[in-house]
Parts: structure tokens; sequence; C-alpha cells
């Protein structure tokens, strides 16, 4: 039967508004779990500081001197949501035997904790929290969400659809994510690649509790970007197919020219030759983005630069312990 230490881990930033009830509800989760047998005492709440500027490491302090069920992880600067979460979760990874990773906005529902517990406890290495329905996004939000899934897997990207980063992994299948090592993360298409049992529990995902959303549209598209060109070369492929497209357009082209000059039926024509000056420089000027784009990320990998910095942890040294 597997273990049954649990660890939620919980990336913060800048969510003093919200963190003393999510550390509530989080408290009592646990607490229940535990009253029913399916955690053990030494189960934790982790809350990873993400670089925040507000009081949020301050009340992550107070909370672990208060009570021993929390525990923190202090980044030394802001490195982003999912190095943030990368870094609670190697953490707990040594620490527990299941690991939850959910955001602090208390917008995924903890009850669907237990269903995770319970799939876990049933021999599942990795449970995908996935939202029934996206009835609290507004249209423009829920229609670029979908078709963002949507194009993910016409480029080969395995995602599961509708899931954002609120899951439950068993340590074997942490240990399976420590060994992929990229600087450009993305998690919701690296986990799956991880491989093992795997299932699905469903939710319905609330609203804010407090403060602003850390996601706005410019983080949100520079995330997509991320996710297509860290995990697919489909889109270079692409651009190789459009340039042979043009090559024949233009044997097209050339071949007409000569049929009508040979006809003497040559005429000027300034539309097309802009119209086709204007194609030809917007496609090269794309596609030198896209290449540009993963020769970027290539330089950023071959550096080998840590993906994040623990600056200090509070509690859980000792999981083996009471």
């Amino acid at each position: 039967m597997p273990g049954n230490t649990l660890y939620i881990v919980v990336p913060c930033y800048n969510e003093e508004e919200v963190l003393p009830e999510t550390a509530r509800r989080l408290e009592d989760k646990l607490r229940a779990l535990m009253s029913a047998g399916k955690v053990s005492a030494r189960s934790r709440v982790l809350f990873v500081n993400d670089g925040s500027r507000d009081k949020t490491w301050a009340l992550i302090e107070q909370l672990h001197r208060g009570g021993r069920l929390f525990c923190g992880v202090n980044l030394s600067r802001n490195r982003g949501h999912q190095n943030a979460l990368l870094a609670g979760l190697m953490t707990a990874k040594d620490r527990a035997d299941m690991v939850v990773s959910m955001d602090a906005d208390l917008q995924d529902d903890v009850d669907a904790i237990d269903a995770m517990v319970d799939k876990y406890l049933d021999g599942v290495d990795i449970v995908y929290g996935v939202r029934s329905s996206r009835k609290t996004d507004t249209f423009f939000k829920r229609t670029t969400a979908e078709a963002y899934y949507r194009v993910l897997a016409l480029l080969g990207v395995e995602t599961v659809f509708n899931h954002a980063d609120f899951r439950l992994m068993s340590r074997r299948a942490l240990d399976g994510l420590a060994g992929f090592t990229e600087v450009n993360l993305f998690l919701r298409g690296i986990v799956p690649m991880i491989g093992y049992r795997t299932d699905t529990v469903e939710y319905q995902r609330g609203t804010r509790f407090a403060g602003e959303s850390k996601y706005p549209l410019k983080k949100m598209a520079a995330l997509a970007l991320e996710g297509v060109t860290s995990l697919s070369v489909k889109p270079l492929r692409m651009i190789t197919a459009m340039g042979f497209l043009v090559f024949l357009a233009s044997i097209v082209m050339i071949a007409y020219n000569v049929v009508r000059w040979a006809t003497g039926n040559t005429v000027t024509g300034w539309a097309s030759l802009a119209c086709s000056v204007w194609l030809i420089g917007g496609l090269i000027l794309l596609s030198l983005g896209v290449i540009g784009e993963y020769l970027g990320k290539l330089y950023l990998e071959s550096k080998g630069r840590p993906r994040f910095l623990i600056q200090e942890v509070l509690g859980g040294e000792e999981p083996d312990k009471e």
C-alpha cells in the first residue's frame, strides 16, 4: 500500500490578502484527511514565496510559528509561477509520498483533494484536476483558452484539456519530473510526458477569493507561447512548408509572365508586384521571428542557469520524525 504523507504546495506572489483564508481552508482540509486516516500526521502545507513585494513572506513565517502544519520556502527573487511551483515540488519530493499543487487564490476546489487522495491510494501516480465547465470565465477567456488547448493538440503537444496546475503527483512521478532539466518550463505539457498511471478529478473552478489576478493577458500570452515553443517543433516545419509553397507560387508566376511576354501581352502590374513584395516580406519576417524564438530558447538552455535559488526554508526538515 502506498505511503500517505501529503504535502500541499502553494506558490505565492503578493498574496497577503488571500493567504490567511487559504491557510485556514487548507488546515481544515488536512486535519479532516488526518482524522479520516487518509493522510499521516506528517502531512504539511508548503507555501512558496516567489519574491513577493508585500507581506506574503511575513504571513508565511507567522503561520509557521503558529502551527506545525505550515512550512515555507522563500525564493531569492521572483522567478515566475512555473519555477516557484517547481521549487515547491522539488522541496516536498523527498518529504512526502504524494504532493498536491494548487494556486493560492482559492479558485481551485480544496474539496477535490479528497478524491485525488483516494485515487492515489488506489495506485494512481498523477491525478489531474480538470474543470467541469468554464461558465465563470468571460466569453473571450473561455474561447481563447479552449482554442489554445486545441492548437497545442494540433501541434503534437500532449496536455490535459481544461487542466492548469491543480494536480496530485506521487513521489516516483516527482522523481520523474526531476529528470526534466529544461530552463523553459511549461509543466502542463511536461507532466503528461512522465507517464505512469494517471486519472482525472473534475471540479467547479470558483472566482478569486481576494486580491488581483497574477496572470494578466500579457503573461497568459507569454505562457501560451512558452507551451508551444518549448514542447513542439511543428512551427519550424510549418515555416519549411510555407517556404515551399511560396517557391511553387513563384514558379507559377514566372511561367505566367513568360507566357504573357511570348504572346505580347506584357502589362506592368504594379498592384500585383506590390502585393507580392509585401507578402513575401511578411513571411520572411514571421519566419525569422519564429526561428529566433527557438534560437533564444537554445541560448538560455545552453547557459544551464539555475531555475530558482532558495533563500530560506521553514519547517519540514525532518519528514520522518514527529
